[in-house]
């Protein structure tokens, strides 16, 4: 499980974020954003670990290590708003863009059926 999430965070490009419920979904594991963080915790050498935030784009981590987040995301070019990451422009989507596309749309094509 932990070694499915690790492989999700590394896939998140410079620039980016992703939530620990992304990365959790991603992994095939929804529902287990916490566990995505005792992964991170376990083993975050060498992978982009700065490039997860909380639901929101919110930094959860406290003191110094949150600091450093925001530190090392600002290097990367990441914008904020206040104190969380403008998702708008800096989330990461694992799903790709054509496929998003047509899943907005087929969303869209459901709800004018359910109105009508």
């Amino acid at each position: 499980m932990f070694r499915d999430m690790l492989r999700q965070v590394a896939r998140v490009p410079r620039g980016k974020v992703a939530t620990y419920g992304d990365i959790a979904y991603a992994a095939g594991y929804p529902g287990a954003a916490r566990q995505v963080a005792w992964a991170l915790h376990a083993e975050s050498a060498g992978l982009p670990w700065h490039r997860i935030v909380g639901a929101g784009g919110a930094i959860l981590l406290t003191g110094e290590h949150g600091f450093e987040q925001r530190m090392n995301l600002q290097a990367e070019g990441v914008g904020f708003l206040g104190l969380k990451v403008n998702m708008l422009v800096h989330h990461h989507s694992f799903i790709p863009k054509q496929r998003a596309k047509k899943a907005v749309k087929s969303a869209a094509r459901k709800k004018t059926r359910t109105r009508t």
